[in-house]
């Protein structure tokens, strides 16, 4: 959930809207976990234990993985995403970046959108990560976004195809195969286990470590 009047005490003071782009990335730092919107200046919530657990494990996952290959680079949050097409700066709770886009990081936030956006749905959220965001991401041409609900056990994943709009990505066998990182699946039971598996033993599964 976002909270636009509520900050840390020790963060720098909260611009008073309108706040422009060039003003928000400059106060935005690596401490802060915000969003602008519309010239609005949106604070972002605390994330809970289950949230966080999955946003180490994909990272971890994730990480290895595209390092390993030399596909790009994976980043959590907070780190800003610029989106050009659409009045807005997000932060996925993970983005892929990939090397023909390596161009776009810049020192505290990515001037683009994102190869792969992953956002891990919360009670305060879901309304803008099934909206908000589905919307401004495909806009925005990230050519694949992962949505996964932790509390409903439900993971989605959409493609970006050639009419400009998302469509849901088939599993199979409760298998996803992503088409940006090639050659990475994911069993979405993973995802739900408790506890989460451990990364090398997933890294190994995957093939990318031996024994």
């Amino acid at each position: 959930m976002a909270f636009p009047n509520v900050q840390d005490p020790q963060a720098p003071s909260l611009p008073k809207p309108p706040v422009s782009l060039e003003a928000f990335l400059a106060w935005c730092d690596e401490d802060i976990h915000a969003e602008w919107v519309d010239e609005k200046v949106l604070i972002m919530s605390p994330a809970s234990q289950i949230h966080q657990q999955l946003v180490v494990f994909l990272t971890v996952v994730l990480k290895f993985f595209t390092e390993e290959y030399g596909l790009g680079t994976v980043l959590n949050a907070p780190f800003s995403m610029r989106l050009g097409s659409v009045q807005s700066v997000r932060e996925p709770d993970l983005l892929f970046v990939s090397t023909r886009h390596l161009d776009r990081l810049q020192e505290t936030y990515l001037d683009g959108p994102a190869d792969l956006a992953v956002e891990i749905v919360s009670k305060g959220s879901i309304g803008r990560d099934r909206g908000d965001k589905f919307v401004e991401y495909e806009q925005a041409g990230i050519p694949e976004y992962w949505l996964i609900d932790p509390e409903r056990q439900q993971a989605e994943f959409y493609g970006l195809e050639a009419d400009g709009r998302y469509h849901p990505m088939p599993l199979e066998g409760g298998v996803f195969r992503s088409a940006v990182l090639s050659g990475f699946w994911l069993r979405v039971d993973w995802l739900w286990a408790d506890p989460l598996p451990k990364g090398l033993d997933v890294i190994r599964e995957l093939g990318v470590l031996e024994g």
